[in-house]
């Protein structure tokens, strides 16, 4: 479990494990040739993509950013990913309970971000996983995930956001509020129209849990996106849009499915080129 003081904030990384990922998809039109040598494929054309969750506890809150796969996926989703459903293991090895949480943020609403929102009770009954938890997510995303495309309509399980929506337990943001002091959200088009990072502010530092804008450290550079990315265009200008903070700031950037490496630095070398410096890997 990756962990690191971020002011007067602690941050922890726990997994919900990995997932074979079609490479071509993973990468869009970018050629084999160039990201197998950052992300070895096997015989399948398979790469290993990470389930990062970031909890945060700012010393008032414990706030859950993203919460994996989940463990409700139908036989033939099974067939595709797996079904790793580690987050709860592992926030258990750690004394976190499901109670423990008191807010959980979706970035968007894609069955492998929010899959553990809720889980199947006994009676067969959708419930929140984190009961005491208030949840928030793009209200965008929600209405969008109503009526999807035929292209992506796989990524959405209602069951997984649709409960809490009409319980009231979870919140649905314009973009740009602040969730408690020192964590706000701030939408990034490109993956989808409206997916919202979450930036975390606290004794003068700033990390971000950037989403599947840039998922992983193979994906740093302006052109590198994914197959599954609604507005490809978009994601090059959200990611000029964030490197214009991010870089001279110095934000520590989560990537959401890197197996790997959790969190870095990402800076400009001297031919302007997009590296990762200053890997964090302490636990």
């Amino acid at each position: 479990m990756p962990s690191l003081t971020l002011g007067d904030f602690e941050l922890s990384v726990f997994s919900d494990g990995t997932y074979p990922l079609d490479g071509g998809a993973f990468f869009g039109v970018i050629p084999k040739v160039m990201w197998s040598r950052k992300a070895p494929a096997d015989e399948k054309n398979y790469v290993q993509a990470g389930l990062n969750s970031l909890l945060i506890r700012t010393g008032k809150k414990n706030v859950l950013v993203e919460t994996g796969m989940g463990n409700k996926l139908s036989e033939r989703m099974v067939k595709f990913y797996g079904q790793p459903a580690q987050l709860l293991t592992n926030l258990g090895s750690a004394g976190v309970r499901p109670e423990d949480i008191d807010i959980v943020i979706n970035t968007h609403l894609h069955f492998d971000h929010c899959g553990w929102n809720t889980i199947r009770g006994k009676d067969g009954k959708i419930v929140p996983t984190f009961p005491r938890a208030k949840y928030y997510a793009p209200e965008g995303e929600w209405q969008y995930a109503r009526k999807p495309s035929e292209r992506d309509s796989i990524s959405y399980i209602p069951e997984n956001y649709d409960p809490l929506v009409e319980s009231g337990q979870m919140t649905l943001l314009k973009g740009g509020e602040e969730i408690v002091p020192g964590i706000s959200v701030k939408t990034f088009p490109g993956h989808t129209a409206s997916m919202q990072a979450v930036i975390v502010e606290s004794g003068g530092r700033t990390a971000c849990y950037i989403s599947d804008l840039i998922p992983t450290t193979a994906h740093i550079d302006l052109t590198w996106g994914m197959g599954f990315d609604l507005y490809p265009l978009q994601t090059i200008e959200s990611k000029k849009q964030y490197y214009a903070k991010a870089l001279p700031e110095k934000w520590l950037t989560v990537f959401t499915h890197d197996p790997k490496t959790p969190w870095a630095y990402v800076e400009k070398d001297d031919v302007g080129k997009m590296v990762v410096h200053g890997l964090v890997t302490e636990s």
